[in-house]
């Protein structure tokens, strides 16, 4: 692999041309030569820092203001928990208004305004995937048959490979584990897992008392996968240049539009779903997509995307999720966009953490939360005061109140508006749900409600 120092990686998209690293400023009728000779090429290695400020170099901003500290109460830079001086932008953009000024009033309208929505995220918070992305050939590596408390069930070790026939110097392959219950007749309903792959060592927290949450689903006789999205995208800067993200872009950097790390999840969860249509033993029309923390805010960017998932869970999303920008608790823009965050957006949206502010967004949380609509989406949270206070639980319970209007002119129901409810308050009476559980910073306590909540929307025998 070819290492750039900090000088050379800020001429890299400008001045060296010489060679073809990139086709900015080449003739068009040298492009197909330029590609091969891209094709040749290793993938460029930055560091997360490196290629940080190559961003911040193609936007023309020398610094961003400093994120928050999270962890300690003394540091002068403390993220704020004061509620009185949480809300410093009151006013949301207008989700039920069309550029053109029109208000949205139906099906149809709302149709051209999710449009809008989501080129505003294309181009300014999540990027834009590719219109062409590599194919994936999914391969069963290993099959067993074995008890799951006290569950007859067949587990599968997937791997999805990607085609890199383009540039074949980065291998991609999606890591997925398929459990399977064998005392129901398919095919079955089932919940996409987004799991973590714990480093070789480290110890693995210790599950709290009761059934797991592949206990829980499989007890309902549906199926469980685990899908490991950093097996398609790594979760740092350092690999924009390989991964999908690399390997689409023959391992040069990004692009300011292009597509972050979240995406790039949802995508892969997307190609999950595209094995399971083909896979006898599940019903693809009644999978649903579950993930915590920066996972639960791939959750949210799944099913904005692909409108095939019908339910998702998200949980304790915080900021880039279903907390709103425009509140100051917590996790705040300016440390979404710092080099340790940077790399799940769009670089267009480091902007916002200098010079711009977060008023400046031309979104907020409430339009995610909005292109789900009218599928159920269950946004769950834990208590501040259990450990769960980074996420703003009620930044994200008004983020989803405010998006009831795009489930109600569908035909579908929100949540129930009022005060900030009481932790341990379901409101899953509607397609739109929200509840806060008394512990930290976990699904873990609202697994038997969204299932309880999800039952209509995902057991065919229920529709």
């Amino acid at each position: 692999m070819q290492k750039l120092t900090p000088q050379n990686v800020r001429h890299l998209l400008g001045t060296l041309c010489l060679g073809a690293l990139m086709a900015c400023e080449t003739p068009a009728q040298n492009g197909a030569q330029n590609e091969a000779v891209i094709a040749n090429l290793p993938p460029v290695t930055l560091t997360s820092q490196e290629d940080h400020r190559r961003t911040l170099d193609l936007l023309g901003i020398d610094t961003l203001r400093p994120g928050r500290n999270g962890l300690n109460p003394d540091a002068p830079d403390y993220a704020n928990y004061d509620e009185s001086k949480a809300t410093l932008y009151p006013d949301l953009p207008e989700l039920m208004v069309l550029n053109n000024g029109n208000t949205v009033n139906s099906a149809k309208s709302w149709k051209k305004r999710r449009a809008e929505i989501v080129e505003i995220f294309d181009r300014e918070i999540y990027g834009r995937q590719p219109a062409t992305t590599p194919s994936v050939t999914w391969e069963i590596v290993s099959q067993t048959e074995g008890m799951e408390a006290d569950i007859p069930v067949t587990i599968q070790e997937l791997v999805g490979h990607l085609d890199n026939s383009a540039y074949p110097q980065i291998s991609v392959n999606i890591e997925m584990t398929l459990t399977t219950p064998r005392n129901v007749d398919g095919p079955v309903p089932a919940i996409v897992h987004f799991t973590y792959k714990w480093p070789a060592g480290r110890p693995r927290r210790e599950p709290p008392p009761g059934p797991t949450p592949l206990q829980q689903v499989l007890g309902k006789g549906w199926a469980f996968a685990e899908l490991t999205p950093t097996t398609a995208q790594a979760d740092n800067g350092a690999g924009l240049t390989e991964g999908v993200i690399g390997l689409v872009n023959k391992g040069q950097p990004r692009n300011l539009e292009d597509w972050g790390a979240l995406r790039a999840w949802g995508w892969a969860a997307s190609r999950a779903l595209d094995y399971f249509e083909q896979d006898p033993k599940i019903n693809a029309k009644h999978v649903a997509i579950e993930g915590m923390s920066r996972y639960g805010k791939a959750v949210l960017v799944t099913m904005a995307y692909d409108t095939r998932f019908a339910a998702g869970f998200a949980g304790s999303s915080g900021a880039g999720g279903a907390s709103l920008w425009r509140r100051d608790i917590g996790e705040i823009v300016e440390n979404v966009a710092s080099s340790g965050e940077y790399h799940w957006m769009a670089g267009n949206f480091m902007k916002y953490a200098g010079p711009l502010n977060w008023d400046d967004l031309p979104i907020d949380a409430h339009e995610l939360i909005a292109l789900s609509a009218p599928r159920a989406l269950f946004v769950g949270s834990g208590l501040d005061t259990s450990g769960d206070a980074w996420v703003d639980a009620k930044g994200m319970y008004l983020a989803t109140l405010a998006a009831n209007p795009a489930y109600e002119v569908l035909g579908a129901k929100g949540i129930k508006g009022g005060d900030f409810p009481p932790a341990e308050t379901s409101l899953t009476d509607g397609e739109l749900a929200f509840r806060q559980h008394a512990g930290g910073h976990t699904n873990g306590p609202n697994w038997e409600y969204f299932l309880e909540y999800a039952d209509p929307y995902l057991d065919p025998k229920d529709k």
